[in-house]
């Protein structure tokens, strides 16, 4: 069996897939594979995917399907993965030199999943962000440390062992944002066997026009029906009164915080950053006894505060600038 294998979804990033997949491009490094799944593009991306798989036929396999989205896309390319452990590469991001045989050497520590960390730049290579793996180095569980569930849910930053999702049953929703929060979270109360590095070997390219970034507003309300699932799994395993601080608080995160953010960002007068902030005060009416809420640096607990006074606008405003001074 192979070591690893790199699932790499593609749809239309003809601009980009080159420079991903130079990334994890070392045809000395044994045990890997890279497993490209086109999901449908309609630009000259499958012709980039064909010309590198001609040129590296013993590293790439390339799948076509229709178009499907990301989560799908990811759960075709692990359902054909020959390798014991997975790592999955947005296509329009890439690995840092020299990331790939480092991590072919971290896998030989046997664990089941591993954090690491992310440098986010813009498409000219500006740095905008470091961010950590989730606050630790070294072995971890989630019983040691639910601190586990406040890291990044990012499916791009972890190295997982196939058989957690093989075993479990467990894989990506389609056609949906916030897949990784419905999915990556879940992974925690299956093993005991989880570290961490702040090895940042993956670069995440904030470029315009990414599903992130997009003044889609609507979309932006299918937080709480992720928030909903991760919640509900726990529930329904017997989990959540161990974790209930740590699911609150990344409920209020991300729905709260950054959704609404995102929101004000685009259109303070949206009638969407109301329902993200009543649809979460319904859920969670105490939540500012939340022990992570009283820990906040002062721009949450600002941020906060306006929202919770529906100040749309001012939020919008404060945090445009903040975009502009970090340069996006």
């Amino acid at each position: 069996m192979l070591k690893l294998s790199i699932v790499i979804p593609v749809y239309n990033v003809e601009k980009y897939l080159s420079a991903c997949l130079d990334s994890v491009l070392y045809p000395g490094l044994e045990g890997y594979e890279i497993v490209i799944v086109n999901d449908g593009s309609t630009d000259s991306s499958p012709a980039v995917a064909q010309e590198y798989r001609r040129r590296y036929p013993e590293l790439i396999r390339l799948i076509n399907t229709e178009n499907s989205g990301l989560g799908a896309a990811r759960n075709v390319g692990l359902e054909a993965a020959s390798g014991e452990y997975l790592l999955f590469l947005d296509s329009d991001d890439y690995l840092r030199p020299n990331a790939l045989p480092e991590i072919m050497a971290k896998l030989e520590e046997g664990f089941d999943i591993c954090i690491f960390g992310i440098l986010s730049v813009t498409e000219s290579g500006h740095v905008l962000d470091d961010i950590p793996s989730c606050g630790r180095e070294g072995e971890l569980s989630l019983a040691g440390y639910p601190r586990l569930l406040l890291c990044p849910p990012s499916a791009c930053n972890k190295l997982c062992r196939r058989s957690l999702f093989m075993g479990s049953g467990i894989r990506f929703p389609s056609r949906v944002w916030y897949e990784d929060l419905r999915t990556m979270p879940k992974l925690y109360l299956l093993t005991d066997r989880i570290v961490a590095t702040d090895r940042q070997w993956y670069i995440y390219v904030q470029r315009s026009g990414s599903i992130t970034r997009s003044a889609n507003l609507h979309r932006n309300l299918e937080i709480m029906d992720a928030l909903d699932d991760l919640i509900g799994y726990y529930k329904a395993r017997g989990s959540y009164e161990s974790y209930s601080n740590e699911l609150e608080y990344t409920a209020f995160y991300n729905q709260f915080l950054t959704s609404v953010v995102r929101v004000c960002l685009a259109e303070p007068k949206s009638p969407v950053a109301e329902k993200l902030r009543c649809d979460f005060l319904n859920k969670f009416p105490n939540f500012t006894a939340n022990p992570y809420v009283g820990e906040m640096p002062f721009k949450y607990r600002l941020l906060t505060r306006l929202i919770l006074r529906r100040r749309y606008r001012t939020v919008g405003l404060i945090m445009g600038l903040n975009e502009r001074f970090k340069g996006k």
